[in-house]
C-alpha cells in the first residue's frame, strides 16, 4: 500500500509538500504549467530513474528549484516515498518487502513502513536512503523489483508515452512486457550472472596466466631444490667425513706430541750430562795450566800495541795537516807583501788628476782641500787590511809550535811500542812451551764438544718437527672453524666419536730411530711417525673432503633454506592457484547452469504471461471497441548485416560485387519479440498502422491495463493518458480504472471530468506568480459536484 509522497526542493515544489494516498484512486488536477506532471517525475526520481531526459532535464541540478523572484534557489532536492509494509495494512502479518541473500533467499524487512528517499545535490551527486540508512541504488532497484516496481516501468505512464508500447519495435515491446510480468528480477539475475560469468572467465584467464608465468620459475626452483637435496645428501656425507677427519687428526696430533716427548727426553738428559762434563774438563784444564791467563795477557798486549799504533797514525795525520796549513799561510803572506809593493808605484790617469785640480781650485779652505786629496789617494789604493797580514803571521807561528809538540808525542809512542813488543815476545815464547802439556785436556773438550753438537742437532731437529706439528695443529683448528662455518653445529662433539683405525704405534721402549753417528743432519724419514697407515687414511679423507667441498660449492651449499622456502611458497601458491582455478571453473559451470535455468524460466513464465495478457487484452479491447479481436504474438525476426570479408579462402561462388567490395552478407542471430495483431469490429482493419489516433489510444490503454491486471504492481501512475478520449470512451476508460483499482492503487494526472469522478481524493496543483507549485485537496463528495 502506497502511503505518501513527500517533495522538498524538487523542481517547482520548493517547500516541503506531502501527498497522502488514502484512496485506491487519487487524482491530481490543475491547469497546464502548474507542475502537476512534476509529481509523476518525482515518482520516477525516487524510484531510481537515471535518464534525466525522461524527467525533462539535462543535468542533475535541473531537478532542483533554481530560484524565483521571492524565493532563492535550493541546494538540494529530495523526494521521499512511504509504503505500508504490511499486507492490507494489518499488523502482525508477514512483511511484503524483503532483502535478497546470495543463498538464503529473502529476509523480511522488520519495519511497518518502508521509506525510500533520494537526494540530489547541486554538484550532481545522488544519495539513496532506506528507512534513514544510506544504501546503494542497486539495493533500491533489487528491493523494488520484488514488488514489480521500477523507475520507468509499465506502472508509470507519462503524458504522450501511452502510445510507446505500440510504436516500439518487437524487441523493445518484449522488454516492456517482461518488465510488466515481473520478469525483470530474473533478467537482472541473468545479467548479473552473465557479468559474474564474464568476470569469472577473466579471473580464470588471469589465474591461468599467473600459473603460466610462475611455471618456468617453479621449474627452475624445482631444479634448484634437487640441487639443494643433493647438496644436503652431500652435506650429510661430508659431516661424517669431517667428523672422522677431525677426530683422526686430533688423535694423530696427540700421539705425535706424546712420541716426540718420548724421543726428546733422553736427548735433553744427555745434553745436560755433556754440559756438566764440559764444565769439569774446563776446570781441570784451568787448574793444570794457566794458558788462558797468558793468552789473555798476550791479547791484552796485542790490543795495547794496536791502540798505540792507532794513536801514532793519528799524530802523523795531525802533523801533515799542520804542515799543509803552514804552507798555505806562507803563500798568503807572500802574496799580500807583493801587492803592497805594487801599490807604491801605481800610476794615475791624467784625466782624473785634471778633474781633481778643478775640484780643488773651487775650494777656498785648506781643510777641505786636504780631505779631497786624501780621498783621491784612498780611492786608488787596494783595499788591503794590514790586520789580516798580522793575523796570518800569528796563526802560522801557532801551527809551527803545534807541529813540534806532535813530533815529540810520536817519539814517546815509538818508545812505548818498543816495550810492548818485547813483552809480547816474552809471553808468546812461554805459551809455546806449555802447549804439549795442554793437549790431553783439549782432546777431552773437543770430544765433549762434538757429542754436544750432535745431540743439539738432534734436539733442534725434534724442535723443527714440533714446529711442523704446531702448523698441522693450526691447520686442524682452522679446519674446525671452516667446518663450523660450512656445517654449523653438525660437527660439534666430534671428539667423542669412535672411528676405525689401523694405526701401528711404535713401542715405547724402542726409542728414537735417529742416526746418532756422523755429522749429517737427520732427515724426516729417520723419525718414526708411529701413525703411517693412519696418515695415509687421513690424507685420503682430506682429499675426499676437498672434493666434497668443491662439489658442495658447485651445488650451492649456502642459501638452501631460502631456496626450499621459496620453492614451498611457490608450490603452495601454484597449488592455491590450481585450487582457485578449479573453484572458478566450478563457479563458471554453476553460473552457466544458472543462466540456462533463468533463461528457461524466463521463457516459460514469459509465454505463460503472454497467454494471460492476451486473455485480459481481449476483454479490455472488446470493452473499449464493443467487440473485435486483439492478440500479442511472439515472433522471431531474422536480419542480415554487412560483414567485411577477410577470408582469403572464400567459396568461388561469392558474387563479383562482394569480392570487389570485400563485403558479403552474413545472417545475424534470430531476434525474438512481440507483435500486436488487432481487428476492429465492423471494419476491415488489420494491423496497428491502419488505426486512427483515437483507436490507437484506446488500443494502447487496453493493452496497458491488460498487462497491469496480469501481474498488478502496488500502484500505477497515469499521466494524462485519457487526453485523447471523447466523452463516450472516457466513460469506458473510467469503468476500466475502477476495475483496475481493485488490484492496484491508481494515481491519475488528468483533465478529464469523467476520470476525476472516479477518484476518492483529488489533489489540485496551482502555481502563483512566484512559480511555486502548491497543493489543494478535495474530498470525494466535492469531487462529484466539481466533475459534473
Amino acid at each position: 500500500m502506497l502511503k505518501s509522497l513527500e517533495l522538498s526542493g524538487f523542481k517547482s515544489f520548493v517547500k516541503k509538500t506531502e501527498l497522502n494516498f488514502k484512496s485506491q484512486i487519487t487524482a491530481i488536477v490543475g491547469p497546464n504549467g502548474s507542475g502537476k506532471s512534476n509529481v509523476a517525475e518525482a515518482f520516477r526520481f525516487v524510484l531510481g530513474e537515471q535518464s534525466l531526459k525522461s524527467m525533462r532535464g539535462k543535468r542533475g541540478e535541473d531537478l532542483i528549484w533554481n530560484g524565483g523572484a521571492e524565493i532563492g534557489r535550493s541546494n538540494r532536492a529530495a523526494v521521499k516515498l512511504v509504503f505500508d509494509n504490511l499486507p492490507d495494512g494489518k499488523a502482525g502479518t508477514k512483511n511484503q518487502f524483503s532483502t535478497r541473500g546470495g543463498s538464503g533467499g529473502g529476509k523480511n524487512l522488520d519495519f511497518e513502513e518502508l521509506i525510500i528517499e533520494r537526494v540530489v545535490n547541486r554538484d550532481g551527486t545522488n544519495e539513496y536512503y532506506l528507512n534513514g540508512s544510506l544504501v546503494r541504488l542497486k539495493d533500491i532497484i533489487e528491493l523494488l523489483s520484488q514488488a514489480h516496481i521500477g523507475a520507468s516501468g509499465h506502472h508509470i505512464i507519462s503524458q504522450g508515452e501511452a502510445d510507446r508500447i505500440l510504436t516500439a519495435n518487437i524487441k523493445e515491446r518484449k522488454e516492456m512486457i517482461e518488465d510488466a510480468l515481473g520478469l525483470k528480477i530474473y533478467q537482472y539475475k541473468r545479467e548479473e550472472s552473465e557479468r559474474k560469468l564474464l568476470k569469472t572467465e577473466d579471473n580464470i584467464k588471469q589465474v591461468e596466466s599467473l600459473r603460466r608465468e610462475i611455471a618456468p620459475h617453479l621449474r627452475f626452483l624445482k631444479k634448484q631444490v634437487e640441487k639443494v637435496e643433493k647438496a644436503e645428501e652431500l652435506r650429510v656425507k661430508l659431516t661424517k667425513f669431517y667428523r672422522e677427519y677431525l677426530k683422526g687428526e686430533k688423535t694423530y696430533l696427540e700421539g705425535q706430541k706424546e712420541h716426540m716427548e718420548v724421543e726428546k727426553k733422553p736427548l735433553v738428559e744427555k745434553l745436560e750430562r755433556l754440559e756438566e762434563e764440559m764444565e769439569k774438563a774446563k776446570e781441570v784444564l784451568n787448574d793444570s795450566l794457566k794458558k788462558d791467563e797468558k793468552s789473555e795477557k798476550l791479547i791484552e798486549i796485542e790490543n795495547k800495541i794496536k791502540s798505540e799504533r792507532d794513536d801514532k797514525d793519528q799524530l802523523y795525520r795531525e802533523v801533515g795537516k799542520a804542515e799543509g796549513e803552514i804552507s798555505a799561510n806562507k803563500r798568503n803572506i807572500e802574496k799580500i807583501k807583493a801587492e803592497q809593493k805594487s801599490e807604491e808605484s801605481k800610476t794615475v790617469p791624467l784625466k782624473e788628476l785634471e778633474e781633481l785640480e778643478k775640484e780643488i781650485s773651487a775650494y777656498s779652505e785648506i781643510v777641505k782641500i786636504i780631505e779631497k786629496v786624501r780621498s783621491f789617494i784612498a780611492k786608488h789604493r787596494n783595499n788591503f787590511n794590514d790586520k789580516n797580514l798580522n793575523e796570518l803571521i800569528a796563526n802560522n807561528q801557532i801551527l809551527e809550535n803545534n807541529k813540534v809538540a806532535l813530533e815529540d808525542k810520536i817519539k814517546n809512542v815509538d818508545a812505548i811500542l818498543s816495550k810492548f813488543a818485547s813483552k809480547y815476545q816474552e809471553i808468546k815464547n812461554s805459551i809455546e812451551k806449555d802447549k804439549d802439556s795442554e793437549r790431553t785436556a783439549e782432546k777431552n773438550i773437543f770430544r765433549i764438544s762434538g757429542e754436544r753438537n750432535e745431540v743439539s742437532s738432534k734436539i733442534e731437529f725434534l724442535k723443527e718437527r714440533e714446529r711442523r706439528l704446531s702448523l698441522e695443529e693450526n691447520d686442524w683448528k682452522r679446519e674446525i672453524q671452516e667446518g663450523g662455518v660450512l656445517l654449523g653445529t653438525a660437527i660439534v662433539g666430534f671428539e667423542n666419536d669412535e672411528i676405525e683405525s689401523s694405526r701401528r704405534e711404535r713401542p715405547p721402549q724402542e726409542g728414537p730411530r735417529v742416526a746418532l753417528a756422523g755429522s749429517t743432519r737427520p732427515s724426516l724419514e729417520d723419525f718414526p711417525v708411529g701413525f703411517s697407515e693412519s696418515r695415509d687414511k687421513q690424507e685420503e679423507r682430506r682429499r675426499e673432503l676437498e672434493k666434497m667441498k668443491i662439489r658442495l660449492e658447485e651445488l650451492g651449499g649456502a642459501g638452501g633454506a631460502e631456496v626450499m622456502k621459496e620453492y614451498k611458497e611457490s608450490v603452495g601458491r601454484d597449488e592455491f592457484l590450481a585450487k582457485e582455478l578449479g573453484d572458478l571453473k566450478k563457479s563458471a559451470e554453476s553460473l552457466e547452469i544458472l543462466i540456462k535455468e533463468l533463461l528457461e524460466r524466463l521463457d516459460i513464465e514469459f509465454k505463460q504471461g503472454i497467454e494471460k495478457i492476451n486473455k485480459s487484452f481481449q476483454n479490455f479491447f472488446s470493452l473499449m471497441f464493443g467487440g473485435g479481436e486483439a492478440e500479442l504474438q511472439v515472433v522471431k525476426e531474422k536480419t542480415k548485416k554487412k560483414k567485411l570479408n577477410t577470408d582469403e579462402n572464400e567459396d568461388i561462388g561469392t558474387s563479383t560485387d562482394s569480392i570487389i567490395n570485400g563485403i558479403e552478407d552474413k545472417e545475424e542471430e534470430t531476434k525474438e519479440g512481440i507483435d500486436i495483431s488487432v481487428s476492429l469490429p465492423r471494419k476491415k482493419i488489420k494491423g496497428l498502422d491502419m488505426l486512427s489516433g483515437g483507436e490507437r489510444a484506446l488500443t494502447s490503454i487496453a493493452l496497458l491495463f491488460a498487462i497491469s491486471q496480469v501481474n498488478p504492481p502496488p500502484f500505477i501512475i497515469l499521466d494524462e493518458t485519457d487526453a485523447a478520449l471523447d466523452e463516450a470512451n472516457s466513460k469506458k476508460y473510467g469503468d476500466m480504472i475502477e476495475n483496475l483499482s481493485k488490484v492496484s492503487q491508481l494515481i491519475l494526472i488528468t483533465h478529464n471530468r469523467e476520470t476525476m469522478s472516479r477518484a476518492g481524493v483529488i489533489y489540485g496543483v496551482t502555481m502563483g506568480r512566484d512559480s511555486v507549485s502548491r497543493l489543494l485537496s478535495i474530498e470525494f463528495e466535492e469531487t462529484v459536484a466539481v466533475a459534473k
